[in-house]
C-alpha cells in the first residue's frame, strides 16, 4: 500500500466577505479539511468554475461534495422559487453537477454532504423540497440508519448524532438512490445507491457529519471509509 495521501477533491465555495480576506473569496470550511486529512486523505480545494470539472477531477482519487447554498429550483423543474431559497450561483451549480455527474459516471468514490446530497439527488432525477417546515437548522438529533446499508457498515450501528444545518431536502429520490436514514420526522437524511456504477463507492447524508466529527468517532468513519475507498 502506498504511504501517498489519496488526494480528495472538495469543491470550494463563493463567499461574499471572509474575515481574513478584503473582498470576495472562495472558501472551504476547515472542519471538513480537517476531517478528511484526519482520515489520512490529502484535502485538493478545487476551484469551482469552468466546464472542465470532469477533466480536472482525472488527479483525484476521491470526491467530497460538500454543503452550500440552495440549488436553482429550476434544476429540478420548478419555476417558482421559494422566499427562502438563498445563494443560488449558476457557476457553482454547474460546476457540482459536473462533478457529480464524473463521479457517478466513472465510480469515483464519492461523500456528499447536505447540498452535495442534493446535487447527486439532482443530478438522478430527484426533486428537492423547496422549504421545510420546520427546518432542520442549528438541530442535532438522532437518526435511524437501515440495517445492512453501507451507511450503517461504515458508522457501526442503526443510529448516529446527526449535526443538521438544512431548509430543503429530497421530495422524491432520483434514480438508482435508495434512502437510508431518516429523520423522526420522516425527513430522508441519507442515501446511497442501491447498485454503484462500475463497483464505485457513493454515500450521502443530508446531515454535516464534520460538525462533530473530531469528537465523534462514528460521524469521523464517513470521512475514514470515503479515503478508504478513495486508497483502493
Amino acid at each position: 500500500m502506498s504511504d501517498r495521501r489519496p488526494i480528495i477533491a472538495i469543491p470550494s465555495r463563493f463567499a461574499a466577505t471572509t474575515s481574513a480576506l478584503r473582498y470576495a473569496a472562495v472558501v472551504t470550511a476547515r472542519a471538513l479539511a480537517d476531517a478528511v486529512y484526519r482520515a489520512g486523505g490529502e484535502p485538493f480545494l478545487m476551484h469551482p468554475v469552468g466546464p472542465d470539472a470532469a477533466a480536472r477531477l482525472a488527479v483525484a482519487d476521491g470526491l467530497l461534495l460538500p454543503g452550500g447554498g440552495d440549488l436553482a429550483p429550476s434544476s429540478y423543474g420548478e419555476s417558482r422559487e421559494h422566499e427562502s431559497v438563498y445563494d443560488v450561483d449558476a457557476e457553482q451549480d454547474a460546476f457540482d453537477f459536473a462533478a457529480a455527474r464524473h463521479a457517478l459516471d466513472t465510480g469515483l468514490p464519492t461523500l456528499a454532504i447536505c447540498r452535495g446530497l442534493q446535487v447527486v439527488n439532482v443530478v438522478l432525477g430527484g426533486r428537492l423540497r423547496q422549504h421545510m417546515e420546520p427546518d432542520h437548522r442549528h438541530v442535532v438529533h438522532q437518526v435511524r440508519v437501515r440495517r445492512g446499508s453501507l451507511l450503517a457498515q461504515v458508522v457501526g450501528g442503526e443510529k448516529i448524532e446527526a449535526s443538521c444545518y438544512h431548509h430543503q431536502c429530497a421530495s422524491s429520490l432520483g434514480a438508482g438512490l435508495v434512502a437510508t436514514a431518516y429523520a423522526e420526522d420522516g425527513t430522508v437524511e441519507a442515501a446511497e445507491p442501491a447498485a454503484p456504477a462500475g463497483g464505485g463507492w457513493l454515500l450521502g447524508v443530508q446531515w454535516h457529519p464534520e460538525d462533530t466529527a473530531a469528537t465523534d468517532p462514528a460521524n469521523q468513519r464517513l470521512f475514514d471509509a470515503l479515503v478508504t475507498a478513495a486508497r483502493r
